[in-house]
């Protein structure tokens, strides 16, 4: 046998012995089932590159509801259906709180911050910036007020487009960002701002980036990545002018700060970080301040402006939903006076629609995941310590057991009978337990009153009429991503 003939029969059985030594470990450890993974690579050659969520969910008809495979080296539980994933998140909610070093936000936030911390700076830190927000008024008639005077800019700036076909991308960006911007910033910004675009567009380029497979690939591979030449410098690259940018509003707020009258977010966390500057424990430190704030940048923008611009695409869709939508605003508000929270229970069917574009849309249809901080015993399986786990969000929106239409957009979802507005547990599109979204609350505020707004005041259309819209993602992977389409927003009544 010649030399390379020698060397493939040798890797042949290293990797052999490899896969058998991986099985005896696993059949040890009780792990959940799974499919037969390669050596080096695990099962990343099964996984739809574009949506592995879908493979995820195809497996999971094979291998149950929690199931076992491998990104690379790494061991991935996938929890599928409402079932599982709410009796993880939800009834073993201490044995689900973990956040892994996912390696694009460890290299983002250099470890630091809420969204990735684990123990005591998870709780500190999500303890004090819920607290924040809600003094703030997230969630209460505070930030409602924010979210209406808002909307009038946004409203002013599509009246502005008069009836021609505009791109809404950056319109939506600028409206929820400022929500957000005044929470932790305490200053909106102008919609002619060029830094203000500049910065969302970072955002934007940096959600797409990790929804990439390249993305994808840095997550798995992060010490070969960052070897390699490609994309990924720059995505960090940007990321890093994003966090200068906040840098920079922190040290404006240093130099302003007044303790009796905090402004914002920024403001109380600079005023605890004084008051245990002497603490060897505490959490509220510089790099935890600019990798919170990033996180809350990052969250608070681009996941809730996609979703209001998938809300247009699907109101030029279905011309009928919008019309029935804008004829319950018009009864019950009329077209004058700024919609309001309150107005919520009194516009069932429009109430339900925004459920079901969030329900359809998937934001994030295989969470953020979350990591094994010690063995865990969950349904007579072991999933051992540092293993990430995915509750599959995807599996719970979409599960067949759960939604009569899963596939299709279907309002009737969100209503009984009597056409009056109905919960659905397996609603989740913010996750659920001890890491559900810290801004749901807010989210929910801005979707709803942004979406009333605009169907209050405009009808909504495209130059390539309903046909032409395809409510399918641009990307998919961490986030589903809308596409973009140039939309005519025609004054109602006129």
């Amino acid at each position: 046998m010649d030399l390379s003939g020698t060397l493939i029969l040798a890797g042949l059985i290293i990797a052999l012995l490899w896969l058998l030594s991986l099985k005896k470990k696993e059949s040890k450890l009780c792990l959940p089932p799974g499919p037969s993974g390669l050596p080096i690579i695990g099962n990343l050659h099964q996984l739809d590159k574009k949506a592995p969520f879908k493979t995820l969910l195809k497996l999971s008809e094979t291998y149950g509801p929690v199931m076992t495979l491998y990104l690379g080296s790494q061991r991935i539980v996938v929890l599928a259906g409402y079932d599982a994933v709410k009796e993880a998140l939800v009834d073993q909610a201490d044995d689900f709180t973990g956040r892994g070093p996912i390696p694009f936000l460890m290299r983002a936030t250099k470890g630091y911050g809420l969204a990735i911390s684990n123990g005591e700076r998870w709780r500190q830190l999500r303890r004090f910036t819920l607290t924040t927000l809600r003094d703030f008024g997230m969630g209460r008639k505070g930030m409602e007020e924010w979210i209406q005077e808002e909307s009038k800019h946004l409203v002013e700036r599509i009246n502005h487009t008069k009836a021609t076909p505009f791109d809404p991308t950056f319109f939506m960006s600028c409206t929820v960002s400022n929500v957000i911007c005044c929470l932790v910033f305490g200053q909106r910004f102008s919609y002619d701002d060029d830094h203000f675009l500049h910065l969302l567009q970072i955002i934007s380029d940096t959600l797409k980036f990790g929804s990439s497979p390249w993305g994808q690939l840095y997550n798995v591979f992060p010490g070969l990545m960052e070897r390699l030449p490609g994309r990924q410098h720059r995505a960090f690259a940007r990321i890093q002018e994003l966090r200068e940018f906040i840098m920079n509003k922190i040290q404006e707020h240093q130099d302003t700060l007044d303790p009796s009258s905090p402004r914002d977010y920024i403001d109380c966390f600079l005023m605890r970080l004084i008051q245990e500057k002497d603490f060897p424990t505490t959490e509220f430190h510089y790099e935890n301040l600019v990798s919170t704030v990033f996180n809350l940048y990052l969250a608070g923008t681009e996941t809730t402006s996609s979703t209001i611009r998938f809300a247009l695409s699907v109101m030029i869709k279905y011309p009928k939903i919008q019309e029935t939508m804008q004829q319950e605003i018009a009864n019950v508000i009329g077209q004058e006076r700024c919609p309001c929270m309150e107005d919520r229970k009194s516009l069932p069917f429009t109430d339900a629609v925004i459920h079901e574009i969030q329900r359809l849309m998937d934001i994030v249809p295989m969470n953020i995941p979350h990591h094994a901080l010690q063995d865990i015993s969950f349904r007579g399986y072991t999933i051992p310590k540092d293993t990430v786990i995915i509750p599959l969000l995807h599996s719970v929106l979409k599960e067949e057991k759960q939604w009569a239409t899963p596939w299709s957009f279907n309002p009737q979802h969100f209503l009984d009978q009597n056409g009056n507005f109905k919960k659905n547990p397996a609603f989740l599109p913010f996750s659920a337990g001890k890491r559900a979204c810290v801004g749901e609350s807010l989210a929910r505020m801005e979707i709803f009153l942004f979406v009333v707004s605009l169907l209050q005041r405009f009808t909504l259309s495209c130059p390539g009429g309903p046909d032409s819209i395809d409510l399918s993602p641009e990307y998919s992977s961490f986030a589903n991503v809308p596409r973009r389409y140039e939309i005519i927003a025609t004054p109602r009544g006129e």
